[in-house]
């Protein structure tokens, strides 16, 4: 039996594709622990997959919701991302993933886990990279659509040149936001990293897993050397509880399928009127809505519409008429394997790179967060609703990845790499 530790930070979507590896490498009589945010402690051991805390931890970081709305920010989010929530706690990630490693076998590092290679470096453990989204391999070749770039996407034709120059001259940009790592690392005596952490640098010589579905993207020339697309590893949350799933399945039973709007876990905290321009659009329609909406539940809804703060993906989202959603990777993979069409309404982030992508699939139709009223979001759910082909594409994609399973195929691939390295010497 080999002990496999994940290291990762951020949001549920950054969280479930690590719980689902670790059940499948737990079926197969492995054991799994997983590193992250003392707030997850309940979701992971829930799961039955040992926890270790790392920190920052969200009672480190202050207004929950102002720092959401920062981090959303297109313009400055990602700068303060790396610089107020990441470096600030690299010296106590780095002691709590030593401490946790101590029994490992192979780590697993998400893209903000940036201690984890220098743990692997001084226990002399090999490790895997993992990327959740087609963005986070920045390709020349397939692109992302950058939110602060957009037009960058209309150089395309030009061949590889124009994105990779923009690419350099961004990354020498940002160079410094990355210096308290460098120090670190010269500090602690290892490897200096030659590459910015958050681009080429986060990439492991051992292997590279991308966790998102081939219908996304492809290979390209300038990812990474031992890259694998493994697809989503799917893990939906904790089992509903009785009472609640009588509810839902009471809602659903009353009438036709509703439009379901959803803003995944971190996009609610700044949903702002969202939920009452869903509300609206719901009405124009004359449809009826299934809203789930996290912390912040609206109350006095007309009939036909229901909020709930929490539900499973997979038991609204196949249920309804069409879903409606921020294109995080992790809803737009519950979304695609739903055979609904879409609507997709990106914040930040990858979202906007996503829904492009989603969209090429003919899955849905993209709106932008921040032009959202409740007449657009009518009227692009009608286009969406009386549009067969977005219909047709969405059941054929559903049908497609359902022959695939994630988790099962990365949990495949760390066991493959662990046999390598032992085969090699290395561990």
């Amino acid at each position: 039996m080999s002990r496999f530790l994940f290291s990762t930070m951020g949001s549920l979507g950054d969280l479930h594709p690590y719980i689902a590896i670790a059940r499948a490498l737990i079926e197969q009589n492995h054991s799994a622990v997983i590193a992250t945010a003392e707030h997850y402690r309940g979701a992971v051991e829930g799961a039955g997959i040992e926890f270790a805390p790392v920190r920052p931890d969200v009672a480190d970081l202050g207004d929950y919701p102002r720092l959401v709305e920062t981090l959303f920010d297109i313009r400055r989010g990602p700068e303060h991302l790396i610089r107020q929530v990441v470096m600030p706690y690299l010296r106590p990630a780095y002691a709590s993933l030593m401490a946790a490693s101590a029994d490992a076998d192979l780590l697993v590092s998400h893209t903000l886990a940036m201690t984890l290679p220098i743990v692997a470096e001084r226990r002399g453990l090999p490790w895997v990279a993992t990327v959740l989204a087609p963005m986070s391999f920045m390709s020349a070749f397939d692109p992302p659509l950058i939110a602060t770039q957009p037009w960058l996407q209309k150089l395309h034709g030009f061949g590889p040149w124009p994105h990779q120059l923009a690419f350099w001259l961004f990354k020498r940009s940002i160079w410094g936001w990355e210096a308290p790592l460098r120090a670190l690392r010269a500090e602690l005596g290892v490897s200096p990293l030659r590459r910015l952490a958050l681009f080429e640098g986060q990439f492991s010589p051992h292997r590279n897993l991308a966790l998102f579905d081939a219908a996304l993207a492809r290979p390209q020339r300038d990812w990474p050397p031992r890259t694998h697309i493994c697809g989503c590893p799917i893990y939906d949350g904790q089992p509903e509880d009785a009472a609640l799933r009588a509810e839902l399945d009471a809602f659903l039973a009353e009438g036709e399928p509703p439009i379901v709007f959803a803003l995944g876990s971190s996009a609610v905290w700044i949903a702002g009127d969202f939920w009452e321009h869903a509300v609206s659009a719901a009405r124009q329609l004359d449809r009826r809505a299934l809203l789930i909406t996290g912390p912040a539940t609206p109350e006095n809804l007309p009939d036909g519409i229901r909020a709930f703060p929490y539900l499973p993906y997979s038991r609204a989202f196949p249920r309804s008429a069409a879903v409606v959603h921020q294109a995080g990777i992790g809803t737009l993979s519950h979304a695609m394997r739903s055979g609904r069409p879409q609507l997709l309404v990106p914040v930040a982030f990858d979202q906007p790179d996503n829904a492009r992508r989603a969209i090429a699939l003919g899955v849905g139709r993209s709106l932008p967060f921040r032009a959202i009223t409740g007449a657009r979001l009518a009227e692009e759910l009608r286009r969406l609703l009386d549009e067969p082909r977005h219909t047709q594409a969405a059941a054929d994609l559903a049908r497609h990845l359902s022959e695939k399973e994630g988790a099962t195929e990365a949990a495949e691939a760390l066991i493959a790499c662990l046999a390598e390295a032992s085969a090699s010497g290395r561990r």
